[in-house]
């Protein structure tokens, strides 16, 4: 019976590694057209109106090369072998998460949220995402600090949902069109909060049914 246990649980570590392989590779894929800094690459081609604004350029830029990495370190943060059988790998993990997120992507994405396309609405929503990620990941450290291990999991948790918006996200813009038609402006809106509120949500049910580790 035991046996049979480890082996489930070990096939569920390799199907959560290798589904966030496979986006961080997609994710990868995305990004490295950018590494040209053409300005007239892929989603910059939406953007020509702000692309001279260097704030905004260098934001860009260190979001899409940092963004991967987040989203492919994130999923360890929760597998339990590591977290109770590798504990200084766990806070190697952990710190290299949270510098990335608070330091690196969320500050980039917030000041990419303002310059967002859609208008005010999908402006609002990239903006709040980024603050809920950078507070929830940076009050996840500060719970593990104080030694409230639970409250610190599920911080993390929620920060890793909202790291998964940038799959979501992505997700959401292929299939929503096939579905439903309506003009490009509310579309995005309605991306932009559809990329990470149910994320969201889903991972709430997951902190109260205490599923958060794997």
């Amino acid at each position: 019976m035991k046996t049979a246990s480890v082996q489930y649980e070990w096939v569920r570590i390799f199907i959560a590694v290798a589904a966030t392989s496979f986006f961080s590779y997609l994710m990868l894929r995305i990004t490295l057209p950018y590494l040209s800094f053409e300005i007239d690459t892929d989603f910059l081609v939406t953007k020509q109106s702000i692309i001279h604004i260097k704030h905004w350029r260098y934001a860009f830029y260190t979001h899409v090369c940092t963004s991967t990495f987040v989203l492919f370190l994130g999923i360890f943060q929760f597998i339990h072998r590591i977290i109770y059988g590798y504990k200084r790998l766990h806070r190697y993990i952990g710190l290299t998460y949270l510098i990335i997120v608070v330091c690196l992507s969320g500050p980039s994405g917030l000041i990419m949220g303002y310059y967002a396309n859609g208008g005010i609405y999908a402006r609002i929503s990239f903006v709040t995402l980024s603050l809920l990620w950078m507070a929830f990941t940076a009050w996840a450290y500060i719970k593990v600090l104080r030694r409230d291990i639970e409250t610190h999991k599920a911080y993390m948790l929620r920060s890793y949902a909202l790291t998964l918006s940038a799959v979501t996200l992505r997700s959401y813009a292929f299939i929503l069109p096939v579905f439903v038609h309506m003009n490009g402006r509310d579309e995005y809106i309605m991306i932009a909060w559809l990329s990470w509120v149910p994320n969201l949500i889903i991972a709430e049910i997951l902190i109260r049914k205490k599923w958060m580790t794997i």
